[in-house]
């Protein structure tokens, strides 16, 4: 292989060059300045075609010796081809990696992702991978630019930590604060199932005043009456609210003509006092029959003779709450089995129509032979009329032309209100619109057709076995048997009909 060694050889001699001599300096622009100039070589073609060249020549004097051995013998093999061929490859590819430049920004080169114009020289913030001027960093909420070291996300909108507390954190709606953690760190509120009203559970031990009719609690911007004997009412159920025994009088009658629209007469004139809490306390403990609902009573149906305090002239409203009412001691007589109809006084119409169609069935009871009824039956059907009556005042329509279950039927005896699956009314009906009219100064506003809705919502979700769950029992078998139907059952069993 003497052709390789020849190679080396013949470039390491080419790469040495011939000096030209002494190194001088050479001066460019300012005298002070000194730099030396490079050796060259004498010969000034590119050195890849000087390599190309020489390996040319070593491979010919390879080939040469080989030629000149006896006999044409030759030493070279594919083998050595295949070298050559590889170190010609070698010295002919380039010396280094290609390089691909990457795309240039200059510096500063930024968009905002607020107002998407260029960021220039200066200040600017990194979030969310996006780049900002200062003030184009805004909060969603309010609209200002965020100049806190902390924010609130969500998704991805930015917000002052206070402007998210805002727009997230429960606030009592009876202080207006925001509601406070427990102890666990968890926001813990009390929300009233019907009204949705949020508030800050110690409002419920603080004395925060409760409206008696609706039970909202009263907020710091709102002002409630008190009546006097411990009880609250709202502005709201104030507007509707029945005062003294005389304003009673028309709504009363009216739900006489309901009941005998029904076909159930009550022939007994059975007198009604509205009366204060105390007064009504009073007759509770001297009545020895009868099942009360706790803690609050609003009405009763009595059954002894008594003597009781009734509301003789409305109360006037002053700042300081209701002054100048007027009482009057009223010996009552027993005449039938039924004395008379006591309603707590300052609830409003509603209310004190559902009061009254709910006792007067317990009178309507007593006097047709209906004898020692369970409570949860007695109460529960006292419930279901009550919210017949309701729901024929807040939506009139909701029944009409629906049959009821009968055995008699005619065909102008169509009732508006009626259950089951029959083609008859209990008995002649006078329509709701004629008995609603009757009980009503004018129309209804939506505050007191809510305040109805609300009134149907407690009785149908009354917590109590004899009132709730009597109650409950007492509509599941009405509307599928009919009311009169039930009534019979009651009457013979005792119990609802399965």
């Amino acid at each position: 292989m003497k052709w390789l060694s020849k190679i080396f050889k013949s470039g390491a001699g080419s790469s040495r060059g011939v000096s030209t001599g002494e190194e001088q300096p050479q001066f460019i622009g300012d005298e002070n300045m000194v730099w030396r100039a490079p050796f060259r070589s004498l010969d000034d073609r590119p050195r890849a075609n000087k390599e190309k060249e020489e390996l040319d020549r070593a491979i010919a004097l390879s080939l040469t010796e080989d030629l000149k051995r006896p006999n044409g013998y030759r030493w070279r093999t594919e083998t050595d081809d295949d070298l050559a061929r590889s170190l010609r490859d070698s010295f002919n590819s380039a010396p280094y990696p290609s390089y691909t430049p990457r795309e240039y920004y200059p510096r500063g080169y930024r968009t905002c992702a607020g107002c998407k114009r260029e960021i220039g020289y200066g200040n600017y913030l990194g979030c969310m991978g996006s780049f900002f001027h200062p003030e184009c960093f805004r909060c969603h909420a309010c609209g200002y630019p965020i100049t806190e070291h902390e924010f609130s996300l969500s998704g991805r909108d930015t917000y002052h930590k206070s402007c998210f507390k805002e727009l997230t954190h429960p606030k009592c709606e009876v202080c207006h604060q925001f509601i406070p953690t427990n102890g666990v760190g968890l926001i813990e509120y009390r929300c009233h199932p019907f009204w949705s009203q949020k508030y800050c559970p110690s409002h419920e031990h603080d004395y925060t005043s409760r409206c008696c009719s609706c039970e909202r609690l009263e907020s710091v911007n709102t002002r409630y009456y008190s009546l006097g004997d411990g009880r609250s009412l709202c502005l709201e159920c104030m507007e509707s609210a029945i005062m003294d025994t005389g304003d009673c009088q028309p709504l009363y009658h009216a739900i006489r003509d309901y009941y005998e629209g029904m076909n159930m007469r009550i022939d007994q004139q059975i007198p009604m006092l509205l009366v204060e809490r105390q007064a009504l306390n009073e007759a509770i403990e001297g009545e020895k029959h009868g099942f009360h609902h706790m803690p609050e009573t609003r009405g009763l149906c009595l059954s002894e003779e008594q003597t009781v305090t009734s509301i003789l002239k409305r109360p006037r409203m002053e700042r300081r709450g209701l002054v100048g009412i007027r009482t009057q001691p009223q010996k009552l007589i027993r005449r039938c089995e039924v004395t008379a109809i006591l309603v707590l006084y300052g609830l409003p119409r509603l209310l004190t129509g559902a009061i009254l169609a709910h006792e007067l069935m317990h009178g309507w009871l007593r006097l047709n032979d209906y004898r020692n009824l369970r409570p949860e039956v007695e109460e529960g059907i006292c419930q279901v009329l009550s919210h017949m009556w309701l729901e024929s005042e807040v939506m009139p329509t909701s029944r009409n032309n629906i049959p009821s279950s009968s055995t008699a039927s005619t065909s102008s005896s169509s009732s508006t209100w009626s259950y089951g699956p029959s083609t008859s009314s209990y008995g002649p009906s006078t329509p709701a619109s004629s008995t609603s009219s009757s009980s009503k100064k004018g129309g209804k506003s939506s505050v007191e057709n809510k305040l109805g809705e609300f009134f149907m919502h407690q009785i149908a979700h009354d917590a109590s076995p004899a009132y709730g769950g009597g109650y409950r029992s007492a509509m599941a078998a009405v509307n599928k048997y009919g009311l009169r139907r039930t009534l019979d059952h009651i009457r013979y069993t005792g119990t609802f009909p399965e």
